[in-house]
């Protein structure tokens, strides 16, 4: 995997967000979740949705993302390995957010370095939460 040297510094642009899963319902429920605008203090929003394990690594090569959102139930190439391929080969990976198949999941969100992980059924309240977290904490 080739290693992008992203430019540190962040233009006035929407913030770009990745959007992967396998099941194009889970990412439309993710982008109408977060909306065009999360919040007033954050730039607005774009997405890149994502539907195989290869088109992720391609995108994440290239850079210039501010989070990816990876489903961690996505067959045959699950979230949770995804995030950990980047957080072990992307220097300067953005912040992960794992969508996990239950609460319980969340240790395995911890083990693929994921910064931040929300349960299926996606909550809107609870996803828009720990998306404004990450991405106040990146931009």
């Amino acid at each position: 995997m080739a290693v992008p040297s992203p430019d540190s510094s962040r233009s006035p642009g929407p913030l770009r967000i990745l959007v992967y899963s396998d099941n194009p319902r889970t990412r439309e429920q993710v982008r109408l979740a977060l909306g065009k605008r999360i919040h007033p203090e954050l730039p607005e929003l774009s997405y890149v949705e994502v539907a195989t394990g290869p088109m992720v690594v391609r995108h994440m090569d290239e850079g210039g993302f501010d989070l990816a959102i990876l489903d961690g139930e996505a067959a045959p190439v699950g979230g949770m390995g995804i995030a950990k391929q980047l957080k072990d080969e992307v220097e300067d990976c953005p912040p992960v957010l794992v969508l996990t198949g239950r609460p319980d999941d969340a240790w395995l969100a911890r083990w693929s370095r994921a910064e931040a992980a929300v349960p299926h059924p996606i909550d809107p309240i609870r996803l828009g939460d720990a998306v404004v977290s990450l991405l106040r904490a990146a931009v």
